[in-house]
């Protein structure tokens, strides 16, 4: 079975041709628990996501912040698999026929079989996977697999990046280009900043592929913001905030609905 990399590229597509930015929301699997986790990714989709990244929690996340550290915590206590992961994005799309990509580290790729996590993401009916902690140069071996099995290869970009290796990233890979729109890990900010719009700036005369900013972004009035410059806004950090925050389960789904659908708002004010 193929995976869903040609949905990502059209539901980006789509979204440039109305105008706008795709709006890409995070959340982690097995968070609070698997089932509760479909949920609440269901619900982001329901309140106007155009795509989400299924998170596989890491015990020594890179570049993830204190509050999806935190749930990430929850989900490791709670015995998530791997298995867990691909089954949270096999029901999503399922029952939304949206894009699902994973967001993980390498190391529990490398462990578990290149070839079997493709071949089972791509089962599941993933679009592909975002791999922060892969250097490009060490990445031919997935990249093969990725392509034999219809999934994209999404790499991370920083302010940081050369324009050589912002060439090297684009040329490499597939879907999109993450853009990190600050050097640091995620969460919430103040302002998202000058510095993500050069980013994009940079990345998109390097290449072809469309470049969604993340890092920061938690409110419509930053959404309109990154839109204004990004082919895509991530969203991850405020919807875990808003579950953790949430007195019980259900007002926790009902919240990230709600943000869903001010953050769909923000991507669309520039339109």
């Amino acid at each position: 079975m193929s995976g869903n990399i040609q949905l990502l590229s059209d539901t980006l597509a789509a979204a440039k041709a109305e105008g706008r930015s795709a709006l890409i929301a995070y959340l982690p699997a097995g968070f609070p628990t698997v089932d509760g986790g479909i949920e609440a990714i269901k619900a982001a989709f329901d309140g106007g996501a155009d795509v989400v990244e299924v998170g596989l929690p890491h015990s020594d996340p890179v570049l993830d912040g204190p509050v999806i550290q935190t749930a990430d915590d929850i989900a490791l206590r709670g015995g998530v698999r791997i298995a867990d992961a691909m089954r949270t994005v096999r029901e999503a799309h399922e029952a939304t026929g949206k894009p699902v990509l994973v967001m993980t580290y390498w190391n529990p790729i490398d462990r578990y079989g290149v070839e079997r996590f493709t071949a089972e993401l791509a089962e599941a009916g993933g679009a592909g996977a975002i791999l922060p902690d892969l250097p490009v140069q060490e990445s031919a071996l997935w990249r093969e697999h990725a392509e034999k099995h219809g999934l994209a290869t999404v790499f991370v970009v920083a302010p940081s990046s050369k324009n050589e290796r912002l060439a090297d990233i684009t040329a490499a890979g597939s879907g999109f280009v993450y853009a990190a729109s600050l050097m640091g890990v995620t969460g919430t900010r103040e302002s998202v900043g000058a510095q993500a719009e050069d980013l994009v700036g940079r990345t998109r005369a390097a290449g072809d592929l469309p470049v969604c900013v993340g890092l920061g972004v938690s409110n419509a009035e930053q959404a309109a913001e990154v839109a204004g410059f990004a082919d895509g806004v991530i969203v991850g950090s405020a919807f875990v905030k808003r579950m953790l925050d949430a007195p019980d389960h259900a007002a926790g789904v009902e919240a990230v609905r709600t943000l869903a659908g001010e953050l769909a708002k923000g991507v669309r004010r520039q339109a």
